[in-house]
């Protein structure tokens, strides 16, 4: 099944690690796999404790509106290769879930291979993988799949007076 966590508000990966955490708990196979992000989430090596296999995109040490052309082609290759290693665990049957954390907004921006993304979700979907989706505005492609959808909306939130955001609470 298809799951799609996304709006603007706090919680779409806070949300997507706490339903890995649930089916690490019932000895799931779970991949976690970041897109835009480097793997400097408080959350990560947590997760690689409980087993879960995790995959980020290293060269993303920047918001892609300070990258350049050259570093946005790298960090697009780089995201392939992570849809690849994903597309891989799929046909070998090696991960009950998968769970691609801001790949909507990489997708949104084609900082990937779109078709190659969406043969992928093609691909899980039919070998009974559980399939999670993050990120912001989700366009109607994808939610037409998906079988379940959330969408975090913020109401008030520390940023809005001024406070960064904070180690362990938002990253």
């Amino acid at each position: 099944m298809l799951h799609i966590y996304t709006g603007n508000g706090k919680g779409k990966t806070t949300a997507a690690v706490g339903l890995a955490v649930r089916a690490a708990g019932a000895d799931k196979s779970v991949t976690f796999i970041q897109f835009l992000k480097s793997g400097t989430s408080s959350e990560i090596e947590q997760l690689k404790k409980l087993g879960i296999a995790v995959a980020c995109a290293e060269s993303c040490n920047k918001f892609t509106s300070a990258m350049n052309a050259e570093e946005l082609a790298a960090l697009t290759e780089e995201h392939n290769t992570l849809l690849r290693r994903a597309g891989k665990l799929i046909h070998d049957g090696k991960t009950d879930m998968l769970i691609l954390d801001e790949f909507i907004g990489a997708y949104n921006m084609e900082l990937l291979d779109t078709v190659l993304a969406e043969k992928l979700i093609a691909d899980a979907l039919a070998a009974g993988c559980e399939l999670v989706l993050t990120g912001r505005d989700a366009p109607q492609t994808l939610c037409s799949t998906a079988d379940y959808i959330t969408e975090m909306l913020p109401h008030k939130h520390p940023y809005d007076r001024g406070i960064p955001a904070r180690k362990g609470i938002e990253f």
